[in-house]
């Protein structure tokens, strides 16, 4: 029989952006991480209990209010511990209590990680483990959850299928967003399934032949 997968995950969409909410388990011991809880809490709670596993850790990509708004409702009501995204998304964490209160999410909470990434660092759920890496160019301190084994990754707003984040926010790069896809994803595999933030799924080589951004012939010409 073939080896079961190390990890499972199931997408919840949240908020009125639709935000990705992704929640991903160790196989083996039903332990959870929840990734980017933009709001929405008590049903990201609802889809965990539906799977039967235990919320065990928070992950952050980055710290836009439709990622991050519910972070601390969701830490409060399991005790998880909270990581990522990179430090220097501070000042966008900072400031999502003020922006909840702007766009129509006024439950959205500010707060502090107990964990600030890096990259290279690694993350830990159950007995498995994810590697990190910072993509900025979308937010400055952006970064991507990968699992080698399982061929998967949590690109945030990094990626799209047929595109990519946008750079005209505070502190965006364009140069530095293309860097990121091109020299941080690609080398990790073109047969690397993705979510992203927002939208489908994708796989990196996919991206690769179509994506009129980042694809291999719109990068020659440019």
């Amino acid at each position: 029989m073939p080896d079961e997968p190390p990890i499972r995950a199931v997408i919840a969409p949240v908020t009125p952006l639709q935000q990705n909410c992704t929640i991903v388990w160790c196989a083996k011991t039903r332990k959870a991480a929840v990734i980017d809880p933009g709001g929405e809490v008590e049903r990201i709670l609802k889809a965990a209990s539906d799977h039967g596993v235990a919320v065990d850790k928070i992950w952050i990509t980055h710290g836009h209010l439709d990622h991050a708004g519910g972070t601390e409702a969701l830490r409060r009501a399991t005790g998880a511990e909270v990581i990522g995204p990179h430090r220097d998304d501070a000042f966008w964490i900072d400031q999502i209590t003020a922006d909840g209160g702007r766009w129509g999410m006024p439950e959205a909470r500010s707060f502090t990680p107990d964990r600030w990434l890096a990259d290279g660092d690694r993350v830990q759920l159950g007995e498995t483990e994810f590697e990190v890496y910072h993509c900025p160019g979308h937010t400055p301190g952006h970064v991507v959850f990968f699992h080698r084994q399982a061929r998967f990754a949590q690109v945030g707003d990094v990626l799209f299928r047929n595109s990519i984040g946008r750079t005209d926010f505070p502190r965006g790069n364009h140069a530095q967003l293309i860097q990121a896809i091109t020299g941080k994803l690609w080398p990790l595999g073109e047969d690397v399934r993705f979510v992203p933030g927002h939208g489908p799924m994708s796989t990196f080589g996919a991206e690769r032949k179509t994506n009129p951004f980042v694809s291999d012939a719109a990068l020659q010409f440019a």
